[in-house]
């Protein structure tokens, strides 16, 4: 079993690349939903995944309900600068999902309101609205990764 990144609607190729790079690093599991913000050939993306884009297992789907669909079984983290806790408040288990929204937006409210126990936010000062999609995305990884032993990791 895997961690899982859900990138919902991403804007920024470079991003998504950088990302990815993490995901193969990782062994960790990437998940775009459409509409993607660029398309999947695109330099920039290429260029922040480097030549590691083979080792990503990666999936599309056309909405957030398909990827709940797929994996019901899987436990949810939506990331968010409006949630009431930390994400250091949670126990990660291998095979969580971790679900990010557009980096302009963030995930949409409806998304949010229907999972409010599981929203995550990371500690920051008022002088910023969000950390940058890709480092955000890190951090949760190497703290589930952390919270599980880095299994598989060396």
């Amino acid at each position: 079993m895997a961690f899982h990144i859900v990138l919902v609607e991403p804007e920024i190729p470079a991003n998504t690349g950088n990302i990815a790079r993490t995901c193969a690093a990782t062994g960790v599991h990437l998940h775009l939903v459409r509409p993607l913000g660029f398309d999947t050939d695109d330099k920039t993306l290429k260029r922040a995944g480097l030549d590691y884009w083979h080792a990503v297992h990666i999936e599309y789907y056309d909405s957030f309900q398909e990827v709940k669909d797929k994996h019901q079984e899987g436990r949810f983290f939506f990331a968010t600068t409006k949630a009431s806790r930390y994400y250091t408040d949670f126990q990660f288990q291998d095979g969580d999902f971790f679900v990010f929204g557009k980096e302009t937006k963030g995930l949409p409210p409806e998304i949010l309101d229907a999972h409010p126990e599981t929203c995550i936010k990371m500690p920051m000062t008022d002088k910023v609205r969000s950390l940058n999609l890709s480092n955000s995305a890190a951090i949760l990884t190497f703290e589930a990764l952390r919270q599980t032993g880095f299994q598989g990791l060396k």
